[in-house]
């Protein structure tokens, strides 16, 4: 075969393999949204979570699965609009509301076109009259919880609240009345419902530790400032624990624009806890990923959720079996894609070499180095041309670098840094006198952060395939059936690429300490001279474990060589 048709044969089957890698839906730190869609099919939608909470005559659940589907634009359906809005104008109270419990006092909002704006939980108790109901139906219920919780009014050494029974205390109580409420109601989430129950019991017992009690009614309050009843109960009955709820009260308050799709997340994954931990792992993209998460139903959010990775960007549309096994066998399509890229590598290397390569006929002969009139002596006995390297291996080493350059250019997130972030305890309640903050927690920074593994993985990647190309070389000189002089001259040519790691090391140094002065990455100083380290440590090893005793051993091949032979004496004629 002609090197013309290799090296198109070459570029084909390289491009070929490098589209095929590409359109592969699996990656490293992001998941492909083509996989979510995949997830996502047949699990129930955005809309049919509506309008489930429609049938149940909770339309302000139904709103706020709505608010989510604008912001994110997802497809929404007018009969969805048309059934919320007759609900909502059948029971202009229940909109607002979400249907409390029948035993509060509320006034009835004029009738209007638009839809009424909702009634927050807290609102309900403002008024006295609604706070001593509730308390009061309390008193009569043969709950052993909601008994317990009725008792710690009796409470008197609070730490965020003031006491019940001084003249500050209708906050306490209004707290009491919400999560009594939800509790009377079978609306709170059975682990979250034990832990307040056992926070409850601890509070009365020791009745110096009142502190995560009354910071767990505190969370509830906050809910309850965003919410009205529907809303609050659709959502409490999903928590799990306390800490759930502490998270998701947190991150409602922090990003007050973002409630619609925090809560819907919630609601129709089913797992506040894991939407609350995606969010703690990325600060900062979270929200953006869980609002794209939405469109892909139920079994796509659980499937983000599970994975806890990034949202990846979709560029190239594969095929719905791909994506299917990427869901199902991540690692595999994963392992799958790496070998395109290094196959991709290595045909285009065949390519290279077969454009380079240079004809037979054009090629040196060994026994041209021998000067004219010179014979070879000792076992100095030359081929007639020289034989080849390693053509594999050097293609494989190709490879490799190939691959590492396509997972550096089409990974996305690769460099990204970590974004995880402890949610402190923050809770501001109007009826309170002032703002409660306690038991914050920092997030501790670490010295080997993922930007600067990420950097020292690279940089010993570049230096073990500097390395390896090293050791290709010199079993290719090593291998000649050359005089030894010729492959001690060889050797000495060869100086700038046994060197290669050390420039290396430098220009990657240099480059990292320009980033960082330019303020592209963070400071890193272990990262940016990890650089010359292993550089140093590579050669270092190269030169004196492989290169000294190869050049010490031809070294003395070629002087015992040179010693002339012993002449045999010449006979003297008489």
């Amino acid at each position: 075969m002609s090197r013309w048709a290799t090296f198109w044969i070459g570029i084909i089957a390289g491009g070929l393999l490098l589209i095929s890698g590409l359109l592969v839906p699996a990656h490293l730190r992001a998941v492909d949204p083509q996989v979510l869609k995949i997830a996502g099919r047949g699990s129930p939608s955005v809309r049919e979570l509506a309008l489930a909470f429609i049938k149940e005559r909770n339309p302000g659940a139904a709103r706020l699965l709505r608010k989510a589907s604008e912001r994110e634009q997802i497809p929404w359906g007018q009969d969805v609009d048309d059934a919320l809005t007759a609900a909502e104008q059948a029971d202009p109270m229940l909109a607002r509301s979400g249907a409390p419990p029948p035993l509060l006092h509320l006034s009835r909002p004029p009738a209007t076109g638009a839809a009424p704006a909702i009634l927050p939980v807290t609102d309900l108790f403002i008024p006295e009259e609604n706070r001593t109901r509730a308390l009061e139906s309390f008193t009569v219920s043969r709950d052993v919880d909601l008994a317990r919780l009725l008792r710690t009014r009796e409470l008197t050494n609070t730490v965020l609240f003031a006491p019940s029974q001084s003249g500050a205390g209708q906050a306490f109580d209004a707290a009491l009345c919400v999560a009594g409420l939800l509790l009377q109601e079978r609306q709170l989430g059975p682990g979250l419902a034990n832990d307040l129950a056992g926070l409850a019991r601890s509070a009365l017992g020791s009745r110096t530790n009142t502190q995560r009690f009354e910071q767990a009614l505190l969370d509830l309050m906050s809910l309850g400032q965003r919410l009205n009843w529907g809303q609050l109960t659709a959502v409490a009955s999903r928590l799990e624990d306390v800490e759930t709820l502490r998270l998701l009260a947190g991150y409602a308050r922090k990003s007050e624009r973002d409630q619609p799709i925090l809560f819907s997340a919630a609601l129709l994954s089913g797992q506040p806890a894991a939407v609350v931990g995606y969010l703690t792992e990325y600060s900062v993209s979270g929200m953006r990923n869980l609002g794209a998460g939405l469109r892909y139903g139920a079994g796509g959010l659980r499937e983000l959720l599970q994975r806890k990775q990034q949202l990846a960007a979709a560029h190239l549309r594969s095929s719905p079996l791909s994506a299917r096994i990427a869901w199902q066998y991540p690692l595999l399509m994963l392992i799958f894609k790496w070998l395109l890229y290094g196959l991709a590598g290595f045909s285009l290397a065949a390519a290279a070499r077969a454009l380079l390569s240079r004809p037979a006929s054009a090629r040196p002969r060994a026994d041209l180095v021998y000067r004219a009139g010179h014979e070879p002596r000792g076992r100095d006995v030359p081929p007639s041309e020289f034989r080849p390297g390693f053509p594999v291996a050097r293609q494989i080493l190709f490879a490799l670098g190939f691959l590492l350059a396509m997972l550096l250019v089409t990974e996305p997130y690769l460099s990204h840094e970590s974004q995880r972030m402890e949610m402190p305890f923050r809770l501001r309640v109007p009826m309170t006198a002032s703002a409660a903050q306690f038991a914050t927690t920092h997030a501790t920074s670490s010295l080997m952060n993922q930007l600067s593994l990420l950097t020292l993985l690279l940089f010993f990647v570049l230096q073990s395939l500097l390395y390896t190309a090293s050791l290709v070389k010199l079993a290719e000189i090593r291998r000649q059936r050359l005089p030894a002089r010729i492959k001690v001259r060889l050797l000495e040519n060869e100086d700038h690429l046994f060197d290669a790691g050390l420039y290396l090391g430098f220009v990657g140094t240099i480059i990292s300490l320009i980033m960082v002065s330019l303020g592209v990455i963070k400071p890193s100083l272990m990262a940016a001279y990890s650089s010359t380290s292993f550089g140093i440590i590579f050669v270092s090893i190269f030169k004196i474990f492989h290169l000294r005793p190869l050049r010490r051993e031809l070294v003395l091949e070629a002087e015992r060589a040179a010693e002339p032979a012993t002449a045999s004496p010449t006979p003297i004629l008489s």
